[in-house]
């Protein structure tokens, strides 16, 4: 079982590639921060939906992996918006867009943290 920096940094470094490769130009700094320079609060968020991602495709009995990309990324927004308004009493806007207002690049970037969960936990499995 690994531990909760463990799960926390491979949503983590998924979210970190995902940017690197479809951001559109340079990323702030911050969507590129490393695991120790993130806010606390955004840990234990990492933590919180690589679990539910994790706990979904254990409940599916591994059939959330026959997901669309688009649906998976949508499952990864989602979790993270209920961990905003958990973390942010009064978040703005664009912390809690609806799927169709995020940019491609987050899109793309919310299917790559499902999909390298995914690829994780079939590792673990074997």
């Amino acid at each position: 079982m690994l531990n909760n920096s463990d799960r926390g940094r491979i949503f983590r470094d998924a979210w970190i590639e995902g940017v690197r490769t479809h951001f559109p130009g340079e990323p702030k700094p911050g969507y590129v921060a490393v695991w120790e320079d993130m806010p606390e609060w955004e840990r234990a968020a990492a933590v919180a939906v690589y679990d539910q991602v994790a706990q979904f495709l254990t409940v599916t009995g591994g059939n959330a992996a026959r997901l669309t990309r688009e649906q998976k990324g949508r499952w990864v927004a989602l979790c993270w918006i209920g961990q905003i308004y958990k973390h942010i009493p009064d978040p703005k806007p664009s912390y809690v867009a609806d799927w169709n207002d995020l940019p491609d690049w987050q899109r793309q970037t919310d299917a790559h943290i499902f999909e390298a969960i995914e690829t994780n936990l079939t590792a673990i499995e074997r």
